[in-house]
């Protein structure tokens, strides 16, 4: 399984009393069905996946799974810090029609994740998984980094196909494409980056941009495909100013609102996130008028 394009790490939507609504999903992701996204990422870092019970986790994933066709790529985040709890919540995923697991580090115990930890880690969550892995670094938040000479022994395992990289720093992105083998997939975390990560050899991208504005995401991804790099490259600045709101600005409670004002109703963060103010919201709304009027 080679994962390539633009994969979409929607939120999961809570309702007014903080639970998880599957009504609102289903309803977003038929819209989303619309766009030319490759497939969609649930439960992962955007998805709030570190805020829900496992039953929920099971609802969202199962009402996602009943509106995503097999055409298009399904994606359930399953990193837990355990162990066990990783490889049980990626056997539930495969049940419920997941085509590929996400999993991000555990970061808990920070000075005992050593390459080593990780190595053993992700082995035992690929050897369990009844569905394809991919590992997910995102040191922003975990406060971790899987580094390149873990990832370089991972690679080699047949159950785990690619990774979501999040990080800004081309020289780690280069780095990781070259210690893995051609059908190992590295994915973008980061718009702010993506056409420089492309270019290096990152085959896609899962990028929380891409709720808001997928064909703009989808657009950057076939201009630097096709070698037409001078376009791409002054897509990547349109970009910046909206890409900056969202991820190092508001986060997931700015997500949200932004997706509100394109028309999706994903619903409310999940507390302690908090809903952004109205001057925030005002912000947004000014970033997405200048993406969508250069």
């Amino acid at each position: 399984m080679k994962l390539t394009g633009v994969f979409a790490p929607i939120p999961t939507p809570f309702d007014e009393r903080d639970r998880a609504d599957t009504a609102r999903l289903r309803k977003a992701l038929k819209r989303w069905l619309k766009t030319p996204l490759t497939g969609f990422v649930v439960l992962g870092s955007t998805g709030e996946g570190v805020l829900v019970d496992e039953d929920e986790a099971s609802r969202v994933m199962a009402a996602a799974r009943d509106v995503v066709p097999k055409k298009r790529t399904f994606i359930v985040g399953t990193g837990r810090e355990s162990t066990r709890s990783a490889v049980g919540a990626a056997k539930r995923a495969g049940k419920l029609g997941a085509d590929a697991v996400l999993v991000r580090t555990p970061g808990f115990y920070k000075e005992q994740m050593t390459t080593e930890a990780f190595v053993r880690h992700y082995t035992a969550v690929a050897d369990a998984s009844p569905v394809p892995v991919l590992l997910y670094n995102f040191t922003a938040l975990t406060g971790v980094n899987l580094q390149t000479d873990a990832v370089a022994r991972l690679a080699r395992h047949p159950n785990i196909i690619g990774m979501k990289e999040s990080t800004s720093d081309a020289l780690q992105i280069s780095d990781l494409v070259a210690a893995t083998p051609s059908d190992f997939s590295v994915l973008s975390g980061s718009a702010s980056t993506f056409y420089t990560a492309l270019s290096l050899g990152a085959v896609g991208g899962i990028l929380a941009l891409s709720c808001v504005a997928p064909e703009v995401c989808v657009r950057l991804f076939t201009l630097t495909q096709a070698g037409q790099h001078d376009e791409a490259r002054a897509l990547q600045q349109r970009i910046l100013p909206l890409t900056k709101l969202l991820v190092s600005g508001y986060g997931v409670p700015g997500l949200k609102a932004a997706l509100g004002l394109a028309g999706y109703d994903v619903g409310f963060p999940r507390s302690p996130l908090m809903p952004v103010s109205e001057a925030v919201i005002e912000e947004l709304r000014e970033g997405l008028a200048l993406l969508t009027s250069a």
